[in-house]
């Protein structure tokens, strides 16, 4: 009998295989998507009555959906412009008082 441990030693368990539970890998591709419906397309929405949709990593106006005219593109242009320089500001203000308190 030993002083300072124990005989017991559980013998190690194998490692598992690692086999899919899903059976989607034996399908072709075509019917996967099927399945699973991968034709996703593009994505769209409907905002204020304005299609748009994303294409190349921007938001688009569909064509022929844009019922807006000029004057109002330019106003919130401007608007968000008057906004962006707020902002920046702002974290201007915010940066340069984080340095003054550290």
């Amino acid at each position: 009998m030993p002083l300072f441990g124990s005989t017991f030693s559980p013998k190690k368990t194998p490692p598992r295989k690692c086999a899919s539970l899903s059976n989607l890998h034996l399908l072709d591709r075509s019917t996967r998507e099927m399945e699973l419906g991968l034709e996703y397309g593009l994505p769209t929405m409907n905002l204020a009555g304005q299609s748009l949709k994303f294409e190349n990593g921007q938001w688009v106006a569909e064509s022929g959906s844009f019922t807006g005219d000029r004057r109002e593109m330019q106003r919130l242009r401007k608007r968000n412009q008057q906004l962006e320089e707020e902002n920046n500001l702002l974290r201007l203000k915010v940066d340069i008082l984080l340095d003054m308190v550290s």
